[in-house]
């Protein structure tokens, strides 16, 4: 019955995979064009709206990918993920300034130090769980801000100034107000991350962070090795943090402390919640919905906290499984198999 079971799976997702592809396809195409519509309904009222694409939206959107592979995949509270962020910003703005590396080759450096970080939150950090685990990680997070705004390396409160934008690409110059070619390359970012979440979760070690979302112990009992695989999600998240860090870094030309609050880790995960964990989609919509909602209704002034606030109370309420709930889909595809079976 469970070869049947798996056969099934196998023959409808192969018969639905043109369906995905064409899917994909709209999709990117979809959102490569969103910067075209700013003169339509979507324009934010204060801020310019190519501007609000690039930031908070699709860094919101790469960074909640990050993020779900913690909390979403794997189950693990982690309330310090801006740190791995502003990791990979002070590591562009310290060897943008001080050498003659462009942004692309800082790229890669930015995410390793993003993973060297996760190794040391998450080697000691893992051994605990639930609430402990979400202390220590925003522990992390506020000692990431508090060594930034000592260390006059790096410019303490007044933060890094003078940060290069990226190398022209194919005649393309990154200047400052060109937000359609930095939300273009953050968008080929983004799917990047993607391609790499759905690659790894339809391998072990996806499978393997399901069973320790389900049930750690029993997963543990079944041979799992489950620290060894809570540390790849601190560290796969980390890189993609990392890597949006750099980036963010790259834009402003100007990065301080006061960029990485708690504020944005709550941001971050209220995105993945909202949307709801562990989908993907659900997780991209979230994002989309909470980094453009509070630009849209800036013209409210410090009233649109409250409405930002209230929205999210009601949608959690109407649905505090997120707007995607990922049991949708698990519940969808035995009774695929289970057609299959029948027949």
């Amino acid at each position: 019955m469970i070869n049947l079971r798996d056969k099934g799976a196998e023959i409808w997702e192969r018969a639905n995979r043109p369906q995905r592809v064409l899917m994909a396809i709209s999709f990117i195409a979809m959102a490569a064009a969103l910067p075209f519509l700013g003169g339509t309904f979507l324009n934010t009222p204060i801020a310019d709206y190519q501007s609000v694409l690039v930031y908070p939206i699709a860094m919101f959107v790469l960074m909640a990918i990050g993020l779900n592979i913690v909390i979403g995949k794997s189950g693990l509270l982690d309330l310090g993920y801006v740190a791995f962020f502003a990791i990979g910003a002070y590591t562009m703005g310290l060897l943008g300034t001080r050498t003659s590396l462009n942004t692309w080759e800082i790229l890669p450096i930015g995410i390793a130090m993003a993973m060297f970080s996760g190794i040391i939150l998450g080697v000691p950090a893992l051994k605990l769980r639930g609430d402990y685990l979400a202390i220590i990680t925003l522990g992390f997070g506020e000692i990431i801000r508090i060594v930034a705004l000592n260390l006059e390396v790096l410019g303490r409160s007044g933060g890094i100034i003078g940060i290069p934008t990226p190398p022209p690409i194919f005649g393309i110059e990154y200047a400052f107000d060109s937000h359609r070619i930095y939300y273009w390359t953050l968008l080929i970012i983004i799917l990047f991350a993607i391609w790499m979440v759905r690659r790894l979760s339809v391998r072990r070690a996806g499978r393997a962070w399901e069973s320790i979302r389900q049930d750690e112990d029993a997963a543990e009992l079944m041979g799992v090795p489950t620290f060894k695989y809570k540390v790849w999600a601190f560290v796969l998240g980390a890189s993609v943090g990392g890597a949006a860090g750099v980036f963010y870094a790259s834009k402003t030309l100007f990065i301080a402390p006061d960029n990485f609050t708690l504020q944005i880790s709550i941001l971050i995960l209220a995105c993945v919640v909202f949307g709801g964990m562990g989908n993907i989609w659900g997780v991209i919509a979230g994002a989309v919905i909470l980094g453009y909602l509070p630009d849209r209704i800036r013209f409210l002034s410090d009233a649109r906290l409250l409405v930002f606030g209230l929205v999210l109370v009601i949608m959690m309420n109407l649905r505090p499984d997120g707007l995607l709930p990922r049991k949708k889909r698990e519940k969808a595809l035995p009774n695929k198999d289970s057609n299959k079976d029948k027949s």
